[in-house]
């Protein structure tokens, strides 16, 4: 079994800055798996109504565990959720305690509170580039066709559309039921399969409420439980108001390569098929390893695109394209519009491997640089 060393290391780190540490991802992204893999933890599975009704009293329960490091899965099966873990941060802070969920706590249904102060935060996301090196079976092109989450990754083609049905039917009901109370199965669902195939695109509200049978206003609603969820990542234009530029409109990217294949009816790997699934994996990169940063992406009205922008914690600009081949580096018109509206900006071209960095030229004075992953996160934490 791969040991999801980086993930270890995540927990770690976040239980020296807080007793309570809330781990949370989609469903079978492998949350349980890697409580279980922390050292000394006593494991706590609330999907069973014993172990639940432990915690009818939590002084009790956390009295026996002082000094302890304790794991509580599935937490938001509890009645009260956050009131359990706010009594072990405030009066049991010498217990180490692992707390997971499949939304994040701003849940509100079921979170009164979200804890702010009192807890460290690790979403574990699909399988990054530390988890393929360590899986080790497969290729990245395997991990962008297959996906992320172990389950379908590992079962490569032996994965069946009933599994990925399957999986919808569980989130639907252990998810969103959950959480968020939901009405109108179908509407929803759909909604989730029509995002899964549109996914990185342009998101407009209005072009689902006709399919889904539903208003525009219920659509955004269930964008909104797809993002505490973290089922999809809503990605803002990046704008200084200039009248060209498009400012209001966000791309909606779905959270696993394997189940947007999946919903494309994908049948042969293509090259052009493997482009669109890197852009979702850096995307995803991106989230693992630096979390607290906020991508944005950036067009014209003339169809000018860029990837995604971030500002940077040292004020500079860095515009970023995915490209799956450096072989389509003369494709770079958006890069280049964007480096002659913001002369200062870091232009990057992020390519799957490569054995060194190098310059290219964008147009007059300007210049880009090719970079891997690795040279692409370092900017990042700069």
């Amino acid at each position: 079994m791969a040991q999801r060393t980086y993930w270890i290391e995540r927990v770690e780190g976040a239980w020296e800055q807080r007793s309570v540490v809330w781990l949370h991802g989609v469903r079978r992204v492998g949350k349980t798996t890697l409580c279980r893999m922390l050292d000394d933890v006593i494991y706590f599975d609330f999907e069973l109504p014993s172990v639940r009704r432990q915690l009818e009293s939590p002084e009790l329960f956390f009295a026996d565990l002082r000094g302890l490091r304790v794991a509580l899965d599935e937490i938001h099966r509890l009645a009260r959720p956050s009131e359990v873990l706010k009594i072990a941060a405030d009066h049991f802070p010498d217990i180490r305690v692992i707390a997971t969920g499949s939304s994040t706590l701003a849940a509100k249904a079921k979170f009164a509170d979200t804890l702010t102060g009192r807890k460290a935060t690790v979403w574990l996301t699909p399988m990054m580039s530390r988890d393929l090196a360590e899986f080790g079976s497969r290729s990245l092109k395997e991990r962008l066709w297959y996906g992320g989450l172990p389950p379908f990754y590992l079962s490569g083609d032996t994965a069946t559309a009933e599994q990925y049905q399957e999986w919808l039917d569980s989130f639907w009901a252990r998810d969103v039921q959950e959480l968020f109370r939901l009405e109108r199965r179908h509407s929803f669902v759909r909604f989730v399969e029509l995002l899964l195939v549109n996914s990185g695109g342009i998101f407009e509200g209005s072009a689902y409420a006709g399919p889904c049978e539903v208003s525009r206003t219920t659509i955004f609603n269930y964008l909104g439980v797809l993002e505490e969820t973290r089922v999809a990542h809503v990605i803002r234009p990046f704008s200084t108001r200039r009248a060209t530029e498009i400012v209001g409109a966000p791309k909606v990217y779905a959270f696993d390569t394997g189940f947007v294949r999946h919903a494309r009816s994908y049948r042969e790997p293509r090259p052009e098929d493997y482009g669109a699934l890197w852009e979702h994996y850096v995307l995803n990169e991106i989230h693992a390893r630096v979390p607290g940063v906020r991508p944005h992406y950036w067009r014209t009205k003339h169809q000018q695109e860029v990837d995604f922008v971030f500002m940077r914690g040292d004020g500079l600009l860095l515009a970023v394209e995915c490209k799956w081949s450096d072989a389509s580096l003369g494709e770079l018109r958006g890069l280049r519009a964007f480096v002659n509206a913001y002369p200062g900006a870091e232009a990057v071209v992020v390519v799957p491997r490569m054995e060194r960095e190098y310059t290219i030229g964008l147009g007059g004075t300007h210049q880009g640089r090719v970079v891997d992953l690795e040279g692409l996160i370092a900017r990042l934490k700069a």
